[in-house]
């Protein structure tokens, strides 16, 4: 057995048990034991049964997207929609950890702090597609105030996601139009070309 997967079988036994039976009732044994790895080798790569968790934030999706792929300059509502489906095409195969994350981040410091940086990354990126799509006319204050809005709106969709009935993301496309309007009243002019 080579060390990376053994590892990654730990991590996939810790992601079942801890949204099976939750992070407190999951003993290290159970997860060596669904692993089938040694109780030592757990403990081998991660020194405390929390370290679990934070190594686990990093499975969740990359949220890093490309932004020729979804800007399309003067278009901010069709950007922010690609951008959405993008987010939520990657985000599909991780309904059950973006959930466990979410709920053990109210207990687990280190598991908040990872997801509050993923956060501001989502952020950065929103205001990046608003920016590029809105061609750099617009208010610093209203693309801080949209970006930050329009990334709490797809955290919520993406930590709630599991409790819809399809286990999907709600659509909210009419948010999305809301949001592109009311930005694209807001686009200065641009300058008059000499």
């Amino acid at each position: 057995m080579t060390e990376d997967s053994a590892q990654e079988r730990i991590l996939c036994a810790a992601e079942e048990l801890f949204a099976e039976s939750g992070f407190e009732a999951t003993p290290t044994s159970r997860i060596a034991e669904r692993a089938g790895v040694p109780k030592g080798l757990v403990h081998y790569y991660f020194r405390r049964k929390s370290d679990l968790l934070a190594a686990l934030v990093d499975r969740l999706p990359d949220e890093r997207i490309e932004l020729a792929a979804v800007v399309v300059p003067g278009d901010l509502a069709g950007s922010l929609r690609r951008l959405v489906v993008e987010l939520d095409r990657r985000f599909a195969g991780s309904l059950g950890l973006s959930h466990l994350l979410w709920r053990e981040a109210d207990t687990h410091q280190a598991v908040r702090e990872a997801l509050a940086e993923r956060f501001q990354q989502l952020v950065r990126l929103v205001r990046s597609v608003i920016a590029g799509a809105a061609g750099g006319r617009l208010a610093v204050a209203d693309l801080d105030s949209a970006s930050g809005l329009l990334a709490r709106a797809v955290s919520h969709r993406h930590a709630t996601a599991r409790h819809s009935r399809d286990d999907r993301p709600a659509e909210f496309d009419g948010e999305l139009t809301f949001l592109a309007n009311a930005l694209s009243s807001k686009i200065r002019p641009a300058a008059p070309a000499d």
